[in-house]
C-alpha cells in the first residue's frame, strides 16, 4: 500500500506465494491490485509498483461511470508486453447476470504492439482485468520443474449515473 493515512491514491496489492495447479501442470502467481482514492487528492493512480508483472492504468481507475472506457498497459519486468491477451470478468456477486454462453463470462481482448488495451464496461460493479504470462523461471514440484504462470490483475469499479 502507498500513501498510508494521507490524502491521495492508495494502491493495495497482493504478491502471493506460488501455488501448484495440478489441472494445468504449472505454478500460478497472480499479482493483484486495486487503487482507491481518499480525501480527493488524485495523485498516484498511474504509479508503477515494480511487480514482476502488473497492469498500469492509463485511465484513472476510479470515478468511472457504467460505459466508460478503461485503458491500461500490461508490463512484465517493467517492460510493455506487445499483443498481451487480457481477460476481463465482471464480479457477478449476486448471480443476477445470466450469461448466454461462456464467452460472455470471460471477455478476451488483445493489447496493441505497445502493450496497451482498451475496454468499455457495460454494467455497474467490479471488473477484473487479468493479463497472463509465463515467467522466465521454473519451480520444482515432486522433483520435476514446471512453468510458472504469472498474472497481472487489476480491479476497477463502475457506477450507474443516477
Amino acid at each position: 500500500m502507498t500513501n498510508q493515512g494521507q490524502p491521495g491514491d492508495h494502491v493495495f496489492f497482493v504478491e502471493p506465494e506460488p501455488y501448484w495447479e495440478p489441472a494445468e501442470e504449472c505454478f500460478i502467481i497472480h499479482y493483484t491490485k486495486v487503487i482507491v482514492n481518499a480525501f480527493g487528492l488524485e495523485e498516484g493512480w498511474d504509479s508503477e509498483l515494480g511487480l514482476k508483472t502488473e497492469i498500469v492504468p492509463l485511465t484513472r481507475p476510479y470515478g468511472l461511470w457504467t460505459g466508460n472506457v478503461f485503458r491500461g498497459v500490461v508490463k512484465v519486468d517493467g517492460r510493455p508486453v506487445p499483443f498481451a491477451e487480457v481477460e476481463v470478468e465482471y464480479y457477478n456477486q449476486d448471480g443476477k447476470v445470466k450469461a448466454p454462453a461462456d464467452p460472455y463470462i470471460t471477455q478476451v481482448i488483445k493489447a496493441d504492439e505497445k502493450g496497451v488495451f482498451t475496454y468499455a464496461m457495460p454494467r455497474a460493479g467490479w471488473w477484473g482485468f487479468a493479463a497472463l504470462s509465463t515467467a522466465d523461471y521454473k519451480l520444482k514440484h515432486e522433483g520435476k520443474e514446471y512453468p510458472v504462470e504469472i498474472g497481472a490483475v487489476l480491479w476497477v469499479r463502475t457506477r450507474d449515473m443516477k
